[in-house]
Parts: C-alpha cells; sequence; structure tokens
C-alpha cells in the first residue's frame, strides 16, 4: 500500500469530518465548519492519502489562537512554545496499516525542526486505551490530568 502525505486543504473538510465521526468518541465531535476553524487555526495540518483519497489526518495548532478548548488552553497557560495535536484520525478501514504512526513521524519531525514540543491529550474518561499505548509507543509523557464536565483527559507532551 503506497501512502502519500500531503497538507490539508479546506477540500478535504467533508472526508476529515466522515473520518473524524468514525472516531468518536476519542476524536471529540465537531461540524464540517468546526473542521474548517481547525484548519484555519493549525499550524501543520497532513493527510495519509491512499489511492488518492484520504486514510488518516492530524490537525496540529501553534500556541495563542482563538481555539476554545479547554485542553489546549491547558498548554498554553504552561508552555511558552507547541505544536498541539488536536487530533489525529484514522478511517476505520485503514486501522492498524502504520497510518497513524507515520502521520505522528511527520509531526514529531515538524516539532523537532521548530525546535518545540508536541502536545496532545486522550481521553481517560470516556476510556480510550488504544490511544494511551499509541502515544506511550510515540515516546510521550504525561505531565498532567484536566478533569472537566462529564470528561478527564491525560495530558502529553513530547519532546526530543
Amino acid at each position: 500500500m503506497q501512502i502519500e502525505i500531503r497538507l490539508l486543504t479546506y477540500s478535504d473538510t467533508k472526508a476529515i469530518w466522515s473520518i473524524n465521526e468514525e472516531g468518536l468518541p476519542g476524536t471529540g465531535k465537531v461540524s464540517e465548519q468546526e473542521v474548517n476553524s481547525l484548519l484555519e487555526f493549525s499550524s501543520y495540518a497532513i493527510g495519509a492519502y491512499v489511492e488518492g483519497s484520504l486514510a488518516g489526518f492530524v490537525i496540529c495548532l501553534p500556541p495563542n489562537t482563538e481555539y476554545g478548548s479547554l485542553n489546549y488552553a491547558w498548554f498554553n497557560q504552561r508552555y511558552a512554545d507547541f505544536l498541539y495535536v488536536d487530533r489525529i484520525a484514522v478511517s476505520i478501514e485503514y486501522q492498524n496499516q502504520n497510518i497513524g504512526s507515520t502521520l505522528y513521524e511527520h509531526v514529531k519531525k515538524q516539532a523537532q525542526e521548530m525546535d518545540i514540543p508536541v502536545t496532545a491529550e486522550v481521553n481517560i474518561h470516556p476510556p480510550n486505551p488504544g490511544s494511551m499505548r499509541f502515544h506511550d509507543r510515540h515516546g510521550f509523557e504525561q505531565v498532567g490530568v484536566l478533569e472537566h464536565d462529564e470528561k478527564s483527559v491525560a495530558l502529553f507532551v513530547y519532546q526530543k
């Protein structure tokens, strides 16, 4: 299987939204308009394409955007600079084929070139054990826990 990594564009919005929906509740629900806003805020947003179709994506934000996520705000309060992984998702059809790992290797390389850490969070409640293992495998260290509403998340940082 040939995987092409390229920057996401607004023309990918519907496919991003669809893949995000497949990943609920782990990815967090967003509308197509919110996907467009995330792309607007993003400093690094890439997709993995198989035979021209989007198979997975990652959307990363820089610090100090107007994005209203409490998890994102937690990192803004504690880190001067970072590459925040707002969401990473792989279509069910392409899971367990190293697409998520390939996307994360690109994110980590981008952050290393910028000499900044990568930040992310993973649901503790509702639990997302697959994502916990994924972040552990990729060298992320847990630096905190944030509880809000009916949800709690583990906060992670990767820095090489």
